[in-house]
């Protein structure tokens, strides 16, 4: 028993623990004012529950998420505005009489459903519209004349226009360069990342936890990436073309995607160098030098933040000459005439200045990146190398349409959700309006905001907000039974909003904790409802909560299982064009296709990335629809590992001339794609795999020949030490090729045992 209270507290403690990151203070902060101007102005008036109106209004249109430009958030807040007023007139003229208000809920909330088809934008913005539907017709709709109305709906558009004047007054006093915020971001994610590289050079024992935390840092950078790329684009659109601090900052964005192929790459040739005894000489010169680029890249965040003019990179100098000595000492010792190296060592040799050459090659990208800083903070121009960032085409009226067209079946998961929505809000709302409970309204609030559009996302956010409106609601029942003073209320108020919306970011349990106590004693601000709104708060959460998990069971559910094979087949393929364009650089050294490689390997990692939240939702949906959890987990994990090894490949493609080609390279990679591309076919229709090739035969002998180079090498090392001749350019190139090519071949194997698993 003691042992079973003690899993139930860790879990508990689990839905409160924080993402990284810092708290939004500056949010918290603004929330302030968006909040305490109107109700400040309620007090002065003695007409404080007017001008709650406009307070919703004003902190609904604050709370719309936009990762974009100012422009493009003020844009999103006037639409917001919009929105919320609108809504707020409808429920003014439908409330009073439920066979309108109730398929006025029905038609509202479905609507709002379906704007996710256009983005997050437009979902964050149909949330909050959604919100102010329900409090609006619970609360403030008293439909008794057209000027009371048309007062209401002013207080509503003055609330969200406060907004709008807020953030642009603080634009106008501090602003923020927010691409390069996002850039600064980036590289502080790279950092984490390459940290998690470091670890590799250690001997853990749980190798497959470092391996999901170091695939989700991968993730977390990529995402970072996309952003920042979105957001430069943004800002130059409707520009003819980026000035000197746009070209610097693309520079960067671009170097970034660089860097990680760069550590994807350096990651998996210690995954192969650890398994080698004669990697340990050269084990702590490598962890050190990764440890610095870490760091490096942390200071190169700082420095685009702070606009610093040089960032200094001493120690990760001093690394590097350490590993390049120590790399000669070895080379030196292994090669030596008395030494007599057998055909395996040297291979291994081969692979360890691989490392060392790809962490030198970092360390002078960092430098690079290091004096496009310096230039950017002095205002110097920096040509542009990398393929320009296309542009997107903006959205038409036509387009919008033809999305909303093609979405209105069943099959589209948004309509599900989005008919879900509606139905299981207009029923709370029935339930509320028939049994004329007090407050019923947070039962419709609960369920609105904890609907997802699957079971997972549904019952993770219900858990999540339920425990956080008890927690918060008995904080508010005790904040209200001791705190009498109505200034002392409104002061607790505004402290708990600059909380909550400092940790929103960071974790939404807290968030919720601390929204519940305020609402509460907003509430009791605008109306006498003493510590007995606490409780109804309570209880209301709890059956709006069983009511979103009943309805995301019961209506039309989008279990991640049956969406699983569409998202795995679609990573595979993504994979395997990534592969065939990496591997068509080898065969055909001449076409030189690097920009369409760039391009695979971002969609191929996008969709690596889809699969495993895919795969991870699966472990929020019930034990007996989710089946066996194993087999696809491990998919993901060789399907990444595959991506790893092919982006090691892309690399090395920088040291490889075509003069020397493996024999049966053609056959082999042939059949590797045949066989990827079964497996995907496999994946999509429910069929088991067509049994698997015989792949060794060809390793074979791309091994002899690796073999015979190496043998060839060590006979005219005595006469040619330091000379690149011809038989040592083709042991550089082809040994990581053979390599990559035999990781390559096991991880398709894994790939066909789980396909097989999993369709049997």
């Amino acid at each position: 028993m003691p042992s079973k209270n003690k899993r139930s507290f860790s879990w508990l403690l689990q839905q409160f623990q924080l993402k990284p990151g810092k708290p939004a203070i500056f949010l918290g902060f603004r929330s302030l004012l968006i909040l305490g101007v109107p109700i400040g102005f309620g007090f002065m008036s003695g007409n404080a529950a007017a001008s709650a109106i406009a307070t919703m209004a004003a902190w609904f249109v604050g709370m719309v998420n936009v990762d974009g430009t100012y422009r493009q958030q003020l844009r999103a807040m006037i639409a917001t505005t919009i929105a919320v007023t609108t809504v707020f007139l409808i429920a003014s003229l439908v409330s009073g009489h439920p066979w309108l208000a109730i398929p006025a809920t029905f038609v509202v909330i479905f609507i709002a459903g379906l704007a996710g088809l256009y983005g997050n934008v437009a979902s964050s913005i149909s949330l909050v519209t959604s919100i102010m539907f329900v409090i609006a017709l619970a609360r403030f709709a008293t439909f008794t004349n057209f000027a009371t109305l048309i007062q209401h709906c002013g207080l509503c558009l003055a609330g969200g226009t406060w907004t709008i004047l807020l953030s642009l007054g603080v634009w106008a006093v501090s602003p923020h360069d927010l691409v390069m915020e996002t850039v600064a971001n980036c590289y502080l994610s790279l950092s984490k990342f390459v940290d998690l590289a470091r670890e590799r050079t250690l001997s853990y024992h749980d190798r497959q936890q470092w391996a999901e935390q170091f695939l989700q840092a991968q993730d977390t950078v990529i995402q970072n990436l996309t952003s920042a790329r979105s957001l430069w684009t943004a800002k130059w659109t409707v520009q003819k073309g980026a000035n000197q601090q746009g070209n610097n900052l693309l520079v960067l964005i671009e170097d970034v995607n660089q860097i990680v192929n760069s550590v994807v790459a350096l990651s998996e040739l210690l995954a192969i160098a650890s398994e080698h005894e004669l990697f340990s000489q050269l084990q702590t010169e490598i962890h050190q030098v990764i440890e610095q680029l870490a760091i490096s890249l942390q200071m190169l965040s700082k420095a685009i933040v702070q606009g610093k003019n040089s960032v200094h990179l001493g120690d990760l100098d001093r690394t590097v000459e350490a590993l390049q000595h120590q790399w000669q000492v070895l080379r030196s010792h292994l090669l030596h005439p008395t030494a007599n190296p057998h055909t395996d060592d040297y291979g291994d040799l081969i692979h360890l200045r691989k490392i060392t050459t790809s962490l030198m090659n970092l360390a002078q990208q960092i430098h690079t990146d290091a004096e496009i800083i310096t230039d950017l903070s002095q205002g110097k121009q920096r040509p542009i190398t990398q393929e320009d960032i296309s542009l997107p085409s903006p959205s038409t009226p036509l387009a919008i349409i033809d999305t909303l067209r093609n979405n209105f079946t069943f099959d589209s998961i948004i309509f599900r959700h989005a008919l879900r929505l509606a139905i299981i809000t207009t029923f709370a709302e029935f339930l509320a309006s028939v049994l004329q409970l007090p407050r019923g309204y947070w039962i419709t609030l609960t369920a609105l905001v904890a609907l997802k559009p699957n079971f997972g996302g549904t019952s993770e956010t219900t858990v999540q907000r339920v425990i956080g409106s008890i927690l918060g609601g008995m904080m508010g029942i005790v904040l209200i039974l001791l705190v009498q003073n109505q200034s002392a209320i409104a002061l607790c108020l505004l402290l708990l909003v600059f909380i909550a919306m400092s940790v929103r970011p960071l974790s939404y349990s807290i968030f919720t904790l601390l929204l519940t106590p305020a609402i509460i004693l907003l509430l009791n601000l605008i109306s006498a409802g003493g510590w007995q709104v606490g409780v109804l708060r309570i209880i209301d959460s709890l059956f709006g909560g069983v009511l979103a998990l009943l309805g995301s069971y019961v209506l039309f559910p989008s279990w991640e299982r049956q969406q699983l094979p569409a998202q795995l087949e679609k990573t595979i393929r993504a994979n395997l064009a990534y592969f065939q364009q990496v591997i068509a650089n080898y065969l055909h050294p001449e076409q030189n296709v690097f920009a369409a490689i760039n391009s695979l390997r971002h969609q191929a990692a996008l969709e690596n990335a889809n699969a495993t939240a895919a795969a991870q939702r699966l472990f929020s949906e019930p034990r007996h629809v989710q089946g066996e959890i194993e087999p696809v987990m491990t998919l993901m994990l060789y399907i990444r590992g595959f991506f790893s090894s092919v982006t090691t490949l892309a690399e090395h493609l920088r040291e490889f001339s075509g003069e020397y080609q493996f024999i049966e390279l053609q056959r082999l990679t042939d059949i590797i794609v045949q066989v990827l591309e079964n497996l995907a076919d496999a994946v999509k229709q429910g069929q088991l795999p067509q049994p698997l090739p015989v792949l060794d035969n060809y390793l074979e002998v791309i091994h002899n020949q690796i073999e015979q180079l190496h043998t060839a090498r060590l006979s005219e090392i005595a006469t040619n030490t330091h000379t690149l001749t011809p038989t040592l350019k083709a042991v550089r190139e082809q040994t990581t090729l053979s390599i990559e090519l035999e990781r390559i071949i096991n991880e398709i194997k894994v790939l066909h045992c789980v396909i097989a698993r999993l369709q049997s």
